[in-house]
């Protein structure tokens, strides 16, 4: 048995539940500190006299080291021991929040903001591992998996509706501060309640040189993604940081060849599930991402909505992704399968998206945007869970975090990817059509409309990807050990005589 792996029934069902609860409050927090500054950034601005520039490094900042660190930290949890790596991340984001909460100038804030996302990644990395090692029965799994999911897709929905509450009633501060008392009863409840693990590796080399390129290269591909929107595709400030992050990419890959103890083992690769579910990962991701982004600016420019209405608006999605990924998705994929399940899931997500590319200048929320809402929840209720079950079942035990790590690693990646690409098609559109003199409402929607459609193409991308390299994986009662004996016939016997 590995040294990760945990028996099927160590510890009791209730204390498995509350190690999952832990692990999901954690990643909850680092979820919503994803989302909840969107509604409060104007407040920010007013009170520290942010830039235009500097308010999306508001954004940026979190997001950059979060993308960058995420490899990382997962190798660092199958080395050292996946509670440590946790707990280590939660003490970092706790203490980094309370510092964006005491900000009182941008540079203070945007430094806060780069620490909050080095602990959201430490503590991210690991934690899909360590629920698929709690939970080793295929039922159990997938239930798991599917509260996991909930948190990771109704988080950002959430902070939305926080954010705009907090904002408006006591300040924006306290969306920071408020993690701080969470952050440390989770600290205390981990270091009591999960089960301290020994790494797999601890007399291993850590790949020094290797996790320095890997880092850099996230790091400086995020940046160049998130710089796009503003500089242009083929700008050469774009062009030189891709071309950049390209090569610390190509070095790290040649270094991985000839490492002892590679931080990313080639072998990874091999994995057809694992491949195949990051790749899907990223598209998926990099359509559905704008939604909530482009919906947010389509119900506030658009519609004329508030902060507190807009989250609100936003709340049937993640009901519906509530229901579908706690309690029906892991029936439905214990019955007909993980990849049959997120074929259809995806089909009905491009389905979502290709309804919000029909908004109108004069729409409403009940006739534009809720009928979209209804196969974007169940879509990605269903998809999330039977995604993630499906890249870990590719990996082995003493790999599995390195395939966390990586599966969150493209979420930020697709994310900001796709909302680099959907933001900037959707800002040329609309200035285009203002210059024709086109009123600024249809002008604004018809930017919306066109990113929600390229939105659609790239989760039909996604599905392509997953249909022709996804494989479903062999179920307990398909393994060879788990059938038994086929009944031999006389002349079999007789031959063994």
């Amino acid at each position: 048995m590995s040294a990760h792996a945990v028996p099927p029934r160590a510890g009791g069902t209730t204390s498995r539940l509350l190690a999952l609860a832990i692990l999901c409050a954690g990643q909850l927090m680092v979820i919503l500190d994803g989302t909840i500054v969107n509604v409060a950034l104007p407040a920010m601005q007013e009170s520290l006299g942010l830039s235009a520039s500097g308010l999306g490094w508001v954004v940026n900042a979190y997001l950059i080291p979060f993308g960058g660190f995420l490899l990382l930290a997962g190798r660092f949890g199958d080395l050292f021991g996946r509670k440590r790596v946790f707990v280590t991340g939660l003490v970092l984001f706790t203490a980094a929040s309370l510092l964006c909460g005491l900000a009182q100038n941008p540079a203070m804030l945007l430094g806060a903001r780069f620490l909050q996302g080095v602990g959201g990644a430490v503590t991210s990395s690991v934690t899909l591992a360590m629920i698929v090692t709690m939970f080793t029965e295929p039922g159990e799994r997938a239930r798991a998996i599917g509260v996991y999911s909930f948190v990771q897709s109704a988080g950002g929905t959430l902070g939305l509706l926080l954010g705009g509450v907090l904002t408006q009633a006591v300040g924006w501060h306290w969306i920071f501060i408020v993690n701080v008392p969470i952050g440390a009863v989770a600290v205390l409840l981990a270091q009591r309640h999960l089960r301290a693990e020994r790494g797999t590796g601890r007399g291993q080399s850590t790949d020094a040189l290797g996790a320095a390129l890997i880092t850099g290269a996230l790091m400086l591909a995020v940046y160049t993604i998130v710089g796009a929107s503003d500089h242009g595709f083929g700008s050469a400030h774009t062009l030189g940081f891709g071309l950049g992050a390209l090569l610390l990419l190509a070095a790290f890959a040649a270094r991985q060849g000839r490492a002892a103890d590679p931080l990313l083992p080639p072998r990874m690769f091999r994995f057809r599930n694992v491949s195949g579910a990051l790749g899907t990962h990223t598209l998926m991701i990099a359509g559905i991402f704008s939604f909530q982004f482009l919906t947010v600016l389509y119900m506030q420019r658009v519609l004329g909505f508030d902060e507190v209405r807009t989250g609100s608006g936003l709340v049937p999605v993640s009901l519906l992704i509530g229901v579908l990924s706690l309690f029906l998705a892991p029936r439905l994929i214990a019955r007909f399968g993980a990849r049959p399940v997120l074929l259809a899931a995806l089909v009905l997500i491009a389905g979502g998206l290709a309804l919000l590319g029909q908004v109108s200048a004069g729409g409403t929320y009940w006739a534009d945007i809720f009928p979209a809402t209804v196969p974007l929840g169940i879509g990605f209720g269903l998809a999330m869970p039977a995604l993630a079950g499906l890249a870990m079942s590719g990996a082995t035990p003493a790999d599995s975090g390195l395939a966390s790590g990586m599966f969150n690693t493209m979420q930020q990646v697709g994310a900001s990817l796709g909302l680099a690409v959907l933001s900037t098609l959707a800002a040329s559109r609309t200035a285009t059509l203002l210059g024709e003199g086109t009123p600024a409402p249809a002008a604004l929607t018809e930017g919306y409309r066109l990113a929600f459609r390229i939105s659609a193409c790239f989760v039909l991308g996604a599905l392509m990807v997953a249909a022709t390299v996804l494989r479903e994986p062999p179920r307990p009662a398909d393994t060879p050990a788990a059938r038994p004996p086929a009944p031999r016939s006389p002349a079999s016997r007789t031959a063994s005589a």
